[in-house]
Formats: structure tokens, sequence, C-alpha cells
């Protein structure tokens, strides 16, 4: 048996390495079934609605995060020691970013005029009523993988996601005749709602039983007050990175066409499946770190270690194949989006010191050290995306992503070489409904 596969093995006896490759697999997965979804896509569809279910899956995406997405580090945070409150912890960020999103679709259809002439394919009763129920289906959708792997249970999570992007290319082509406006929006949102019966039975029935028996159940969980005070301080900076990720496509979609739109997004969803994957071993550290205060800083050295690992050669194929790589789905989306995906590519290098940073933080519950470095970088990536726009279009984008980024890592570089070298010796590992996890 050679060294390599060794190490791998080991790797995999360790849940922070399980956990980080499982969730990077499932991006891996995720991405190839997605450019095939969109090369299908460009195939069978016009270029106008191309764009146009980009910008309406977007904007879904958006508003469904609004409160998912700020409670993806509470989950992970949480998660593993909230023992037999596990339960109701789940059900209450299934509610609370379902009620969430959907009060901020229903703004957003109620505005609609003020969104360009992209989004007026959502004018009218049912058109509206369909993006709202797909706002509700995609919060929950979001979480669903973060609870699985704060219960050390992500090697699902690929499985579910494999099965979830067969299922939408299959409806995406056989909704091209009958549905030629809209059978892109609408064959990604069924699959997602089908998807969300087996993963909740998988939850529920299985997973949360075994993780309560596992729990102290001398130990108390921690108490929603705790819990509403991380996310106080870390709720506030996860919706400065949605703005990152789903505002300033959404933005970019009300000031250009919807086929030059469709080239911009093709390119950016290239670029972020990259990204995903330093963040995937992120959420692997936050799990592992509450479980296990006093070997965060070895987490965090391995993270880095194997992130950079992974990253670098995807990275480097990306910079050098980019023209070839969106060739794929024609010459203009080459020509448009070659640099952008460049940009962003590389600016998933001072990513992953962010990362795995605000990972550490968030295993510490410093959660107003997490608003700060996250709102931040939320700053610096909007101001100079729009100072850039006039005179880059949406390269921008990529411009001030890089740029960003960069300055965000030099300054926190000196805090994380902190946690780098720094263990909680005098802490004793933290198990299942401890309340020192929190």
């Amino acid at each position: 048996m050679s060294e390599l596969w060794k190490k791998i093995l080991g790797d995999l006896r360790n849940p922070l390495f399980r956990q980080g490759y499982a969730l990077m697999a499932n991006t891996v997965i995720t991405g190839v079934l997605g450019m095939g979804y969109w090369l299908l896509a460009a195939h069978f569809y016009t270029s106008e609605e191309f764009g146009r279910g980009q910008a309406v899956i977007t904007a879904m995406r958006l508003f469904a995060s609004l409160t998912a997405l700020g409670f993806v580090g509470a989950l992970a945070r949480f998660l593993p020691v909230s023992g037999r409150r596990t339960p109701e912890v789940i059900l209450r960020g299934y509610g609370l970013a379902a009620a969430t999103g959907g009060v901020a679709a229903v703004g957003f259809l109620l505005t609609l005029p003020l969104w360009g002439e992209t989004y007026s394919v959502l004018a009218g009763f049912g058109p509206g009523l369909f993006f709202l129920g797909s706002v509700v289906v995609w919060a929950v959708f979001t979480l669903q993988d973060v609870v699985l792997t704060g219960l050390r249970r992500a090697t699902f999570v690929p499985l579910n996601n494999l099965i979830f992007g067969l299922v939408k290319m299959g409806l995406l082509v056989a909704l091209a005749g009958a549905l030629p406006e809209g059978g892109v929006f609408v064959s990604w949102v069924i699959p997602t709602a089908l998807a969300l019966i087996p993963i909740q039975w998988l939850i529920f029935g299985m997973v949360v039983p075994r993780h309560v028996r596992q729990a102290d159940a001398a130990q108390e969980p921690p108490r929603l007050r705790e819990m509403g005070r991380f996310l106080a301080g870390d709720f506030p900076g996860a919706l400065s990175i949605l703005a990152i990720v789903y505002l300033v496509p959404v933005v970019v979609a009300t000031q250009v066409g919807e086929a030059t739109f469709g080239r911009f997004a093709m390119a950016h969803t290239l670029a972020s499946m990259i990204e995903l994957l330093a963040m995937n071993m992120a959420v692997s550290l936050t799990v592992e770190g509450s479980f296990e205060r006093a070997r965060l800083a070895e987490n965090c050295r391995r993270a880095l270690q194997r992130a950079f690992l992974i990253v670098t050669p995807i990275i480097a194929v990306a910079l050098l194949g980019a023209p070839l790589i969106l060739r794929i789905f024609g010459a203009e989306f080459a020509e448009e989006g070659t640099t952008l995906l460049r940009l962003m590519s590389l600016a998933v290098l001072p990513r992953v010191l962010i990362e795995v940073y605000l990972s550490a933080l968030r295993a510490q519950s410093r959660a107003r050290a997490l608003a700060t470095v996250q709102i931040g970088l939320a700053a610096l990536v909007l101001v100079s995306t729009v100072v850039l726009f006039p005179h880059f279009g949406v390269n921008a984008v990529g411009y001030g992503l890089l740029s960003s980024e960069l300055l965000m890592a030099l300054l926190i570089f000196g805090k994380l070489r902190k946690i780098l070298k720094y263990d909680e010796t005098e802490r004793s590992p933290v198990t299942q409904g401890s309340s020192g996890a929190a």
C-alpha cells in the first residue's frame, strides 16, 4: 500500500478531514453536475432564457439565504453540543430561515418594477406564488447540509446532491419543449422540493436520535440566550457575506442585459465553486472545534494545509484553462467571462486564510470579532465593485473581490498566526451536551 493511500486512510479516520473531504466531494459533484446543467440549458434554451433563469435563481437564493446563511455558523457551532435539544435547534433554524426569506420575497415581489426588466417574468399571482414557495424550500434546503455536517454526518451530503443534480438535469431537458420560458427555474425548484422529503426523514428519523442518545445526559446543552448572543454577533457578518455571494450578482442583473448576465453568471458560478472548497474545510473546522476546543490550533493548521493542497492546483487549472473551460458553453462565454473567472479563482487563495480564521472565531464563540471581519470584507468588496464597475464592467466584481480579500487576509494574518500557535490545553475536550462548549 502506497504512502499516499495510507495518508488518505489516516485522514478519513479523522472527523475533521472526513467531514471536510465529504463537503469538498460534494462541491466537486455539484460543480460537475452544475456545468452539465448549464451546458444543457445553453443548448436547449435561448440565451435570454438562460440569463433570465440564472437571474431568477440568484434572486431566489438571495432571499432564501437572508437568515439561512446566518444560521450556518450557529448550527455548525452549537449542533455538536445541543444534546437533547438538537431537534428544537434544527426546527427553529428551519422556521426562522423560511419565515424571514418568505417575508423578504414578498417585499421583492411587491417592488418588482424597481428591479428591472429581467425580473418582470415573476409578475402575476401564479409566478409570484411559485417564487415565494421556492424561497421557502431553498431556505430549508440550504440548512439541511449544515445540519448533517454539524451532526458529523456530512458523508450523506454528496449522495443527496448527486441525486438532486441528476434529477434537475433530466427535468431541464424534459421541460425544454413544454416550457421554453421558465423551464430553467422550474427544473431547479421542483427537484429541490422533492429532495427535502428523504433528507428530513434521514435527519429526524435516524441521525438526530442517535446524536441525542450519544449525548452526555448529565450536561446541559447551550441555552437559547447563549445562542442568541452568538447570533447577534455572527448574523450581521453573515448578512454581509451574503451581500458578496448573492446581492452583487442580483445588482449586476439590474445593470446588464439577460444574455450578458448569463455569461457573467456562468463564470461567477464556476469561480464560486472553487471558493466553496475552501469554505467546506472551514465549516468542518467549526464543528470539530466545538467538539474539541483543546485541539483547535492543531485542527486549524491541518485545515489550512489540506485546503491549500487541494485548491492550489484547481486554481492553477482555472487560471490557465479559463478560456477553454468557458468555451464549452460558447465563444461569447469565453470572451466575456475569462478575466472574471481568473480574478475570482485567484481570490480564493487569500479566502482560505480568512475562512479558517472565521471558523476558529466561531469555535471560540468570538461573535464580535466575527462580525467585524465579515462586515469589513463585505464593505470592501461592495465599495470597490461599485467604484470599478463603470471602468471594467462585470470584471469589476473580480477586481473588487481579489483586492478586498488580499487586504483582509493581510489585516487578519497576525491574529490568525496567534490562533495557529495556541492550544487551549488547559481545557478538557468538549463532549456532546457539554455546557463548556458554549
